[in-house]
């Protein structure tokens, strides 16, 4: 009790604490119901200061300071209802400065779900501004961060605390939830925040030594990877301009370059000038990217090639490697200044005999910039009852978060091909004419419209402009030859056909490390013979004017749908499709509503919606069954519990590792044609770099288990008994181990089975890499459940009674 409490306190002790036994005697019995709450009530008007009454009441028990639902809650928000219907008992004045006094107390050590009640019924909002920092501060040394943190925002103290100090533990504890909730009301506290966690991005930055600080902070699992996945993540949640983290922003144009660098001079699959292009944009006007770009030049080309580009951006020489420098001084001495992409790269120039080639002449691919020249085609395009190909272009993002903005919109018929510059289309005076047309050829149920992935596309082309936000409610007669490849693909891991197909793909155009095909391409060498040439895929569309290579590659794009499609209805059967097939596939994407579900507060894909996402998939639903053994994925590195689970069923699983950057997932995807199995941010980055339905978003809320089950019922993968640890040695090891029990006499099959269990237990003279993986338990359990009955394992047990209480602990 307090000292300085009246003697009228003393007597209202007394009853609010005879009040607290009836409570806990109803309480203990279970009989939480009308007369728990009368009583309860009855209580309160029966106290001369029911406040005080509460105070005693939570000081004498502690059944509040526990997690989950007590008595102490049930007291406090009853007198919080209470109170409300009896405004007169509210304190003031000393009297109510006195019970803040003693509220700071219990605040200190008590739940969340007690403060909202204790801060209303003792109006902690209006109590001395220092005294309740006063006490936040005590609360924050004692080294209770959390609770000091969910204090300070209850109480609106944010502005008065520093940001920095506040915040840092709890990064540290991977709280950011929590941080993210402290400055979610304060513009000026999300910049110093995101200032903070850019400083830590830099590369000399240990966050260790941070920690260190802390008492009872656990060693914490922050890299610069998760530090600037997180930066970017509220960049965007808060709208502030990137130029506020430069760190941030440099590490990922960083990885730009070295992805570039990948690209051009190991896959060999971007042009000299698509990659030079890129390179200058990406490094612009830092020097310290001027800096990188010299070190990653050195690796990739030679010393004349670095100094020529350290010449074009004037880097001091005392900044360069010492090769660099003297190869420098050469050049000038010589005079022989020459643009850094005519000499970067020198290879042969690509084949292109071993690529679909474009059956139409070059004058019928027309590159239109204004509506008059579009009015002169309208009619032809928009004719019903015809084909047309779609497809569209837009600068590659390389890590940028966001929807991506088309620039050239491709549209082809029989003969010709039209290429649409959005840039120019766009604009305010061409605006309302081009959507007319773009929304009346996709509505428009007579006219097929042929797509590969149109679902992301559209996606696409609504976020490009705002007139085409609604028009995936309203497109009809789309066929997305995606679902057709699905079928495919299919029947060609069943046949002899996947053979034929890789023996094509090595007579295709030798450029040296050649990637294998995937998406569209794969489908047009599967159907037509021959893969298309990506070079350009990741071109800038956004450069005018557009290289003819570009234009090129994009009614290629375009037409070679028209082609795919005619020669699988001329024998759908052939390629062991049914024989209406396409009747089937025509339609309008699933109308289905988009469910908000909000994951670091950016929209992400439900397993329903991105099933949905496959334009002309409800011809095909549900998708065909398969074999674990058939369905091969990629899991980030933040899913390797998932990886793990889906392995034990049998699934071929590779798994990312923790410093491992997620576009090595989009890499292997498309090397090894396995599925993306992501969660957060990077399904955005991620589904972007590799087909349609090919990368899959998991809600990281569940545990492993229940994203495994969410993952197999996307795919429709079945999973049978033979399957369960296929592809793991200690499945292997098991079998192997049932079959030799079946072999034993019962004089031989106890020693043996007690043999092989304390084998594996102690992992001596276990099969060598049985154990990686793989925990103990998980290895005794299963040798476990080979033993015959009950009375058997008792007698085990006694033969090494050093392994009882294992025994009993883990079986029993």
């Amino acid at each position: 009790m307090n000292q300085e409490s009246s003697p009228s306190d003393h007597t209202d002790g007394q009853d609010s604490l005879l009040l607290l036994k009836t409570l806990q005697s109803l309480w203990t019995k279970k009989e939480m119901n009308k007369q728990l709450k009368e009583e309860t009530r009855r209580g309160f008007a029966a106290l001369e200061d029911p406040l005080a009454g509460l105070l005693d009441m939570l000081e004498s028990s502690s059944d509040w300071k526990g997690k989950g639902h007590s008595l102490g809650y049930y007291i406090t928000n009853e007198l919080q209802l209470w109170i409300k219907e009896h405004p007169a008992v509210q304190e003031s004045g000393l009297r109510l400065k006195k019970l803040q006094t003693r509220v700071f107390r219990i605040l200190a050590q008590s739940q969340v779900n007690l403060l909202d009640p204790l801060i209303s019924i003792f109006q902690l909002h209006t109590a001395d501004q220092n005294s309740l920092l006063g006490h936040v501060s005590h609360v924050y040394h004692k080294g209770k961060y959390k609770e000091a943190a969910i204090l300070s925002i209850k109480l609106k103290l944010q502005l008065d605390l520093d940001v920095e100090k506040m915040c840092t533990p709890l990064l540290l504890q991977e709280k950011t939830n929590l941080v993210e909730a402290y400055v979610a009301e304060y513009p000026d506290l999300q910049r110093k925040l995101l200032q903070t966690l850019d400083m830590w991005c830099e590369p000399s930055f240990n966050t260790t030594d941070i920690s260190r600080q802390y008492q009872g902070l656990r060693p914490n699992k922050l890299n610069h990877k998760m530090l600037s996945k997180l930066v970017f993540r509220l960049l965007e949640q808060y709208n502030l301009d990137p130029a506020l983290c430069p760190n941030v922003i440099n590490q990922r144009h960083l990885g730009s370059l070295k992805y570039l660098f990948y690209k051009r001079f190991v896959e060999k699959t971007m042009t000299q000038e698509n990659w030079a292009d890129h390179v200058q944009n990406t490094v612009g006007e830092n020097r310290w990217l001027q800096e990188q770009l010299i070190q990653l030049l050195v690796s990739y080309c030679d010393l004349n090639t670095a100094a020529r580009w350290a010449l074009r951006y004037s880097l001091p020489e005392k900044t360069l490697p010492y090769g660099v420098a003297n190869e420098l001084q050469k050049l000038k001495a010589q005079e022989r200044v020459e643009d850094a992409e005519s000499r970067v790269g020198d290879y042969e120039k690509d084949k292109k005999e071993g690529y679909y080639q474009l059956p139409i002449p070059r004058e019928n691919i027309h590159f239109l910039q204004t509506w008059e020249g579009m009015l002169r085609w309208r009619e032809k395009v928009l004719r019903p009852g015809q084909v047309v190909g779609v497809d569209m272009e837009w600068r590659p993002s390389f890590g940028v978060v966001g929807r991506p903005r088309v620039s050239v919109l491709q549209i082809a018929i029989e003969e010709q091909v039209f290429l649409l510059d959005l840039l120019q289309l766009l604009k305010p005076d061409e605006m309302e004419e081009l959507s007319h047309f773009v929304q009346t050829l996709f509505s428009e149920p007579t006219i097929i419209k042929l797509g590969y992935g149109m679902s992301g596309d559209l996606h696409s082309l609504a976020a490009t402009c705002s007139a085409f936000k609604e028009m995936d409610k309203h497109v009809q007669g789309i066929v997305d030859l995606l679902a057709v490849d699905k079928q495919l693909q299919k029947c060609w891991r069943k046949s002899s056909l996947q053979v034929d197909v890789l023996s094509q793909e090595k007579g295709c155009g030798d450029r040296g490390f050649r990637q294998p095909e995937r998406g569209l391409s794969l489908l047009v060498q599967h159907v037509l013979g021959k893969p298309l040439d990506k070079t350009e895929q990741l071109s800038n569309w956004e450069k005018r004017p557009l290289r003819e290579e570009q234009i090129l590659y994009a009614a290629s794009d375009a037409y070679c749908l028209l082609e795919v499609y005619k020669k699988l209805c001329e024998d759908p059967s052939g390629f062991g499709l049914c024989s209406d097939f396409t009747e089937s596939l025509v339609g309008k994407p699933t109308t289905k509503s988009r469910a908000k579900k909000q994951l670091n507060q950016q929209e992400m894909p439900s397993p329903s919606e991105q099933q949905a996402k496959v334009i002309g998939m409800e011809a095909l639903s549900p998708p065909p069954s398969i074999s674990p053994k058939e369905f091969s994925v990629v899991c980030d590195n933040m899913l390797q519990g998932l990886g793990r689970h889906l392995r034990c069923l049998g699934v071929d699983v590779r798994m990312l590792e923790n410093d491992d950057n997620h576009r090595k997932a989009a890499e292997i995807a498309r090397q090894e044609g396995r599925v993306i199995l992501t969660s957060g941010l990077p399904y955005q980055t991620l589904q972007s770099q590799v087909g349609e339905g090919r990368c899959f978003s998991v809600d990281c809320s569940e545990k492993a288990k229940e994203q495994a089950l969410q993952v197999l019922k996307h795919f429709n993968v079945q999973v049978s008994l033979a399957d369960v640890f296929s592809r793991c040695q200690v499945g292997l090891f098991l079998s192997e181990l049932a079959a030799l029990l079946e072999l034993c006499t019962a004089d031989t099959i106890v020693v043996l089975r007690l043999h092989i269990l304390w084998s594996c237990f102690e992992f001596a003279g276990f099969p060598p890499g049985l154990g990686k993986g793989f925990t103990k338990e998980c290895v005794f359990w299963n040798v476990l459940i080979s033993f015959r009955n009950i009375g058997e394992q008792v007698r085990i047990a006694q033969m090494h009674m050093k392994s009882v209480s294992l025994w009993f602990r883990i079986f029993f």
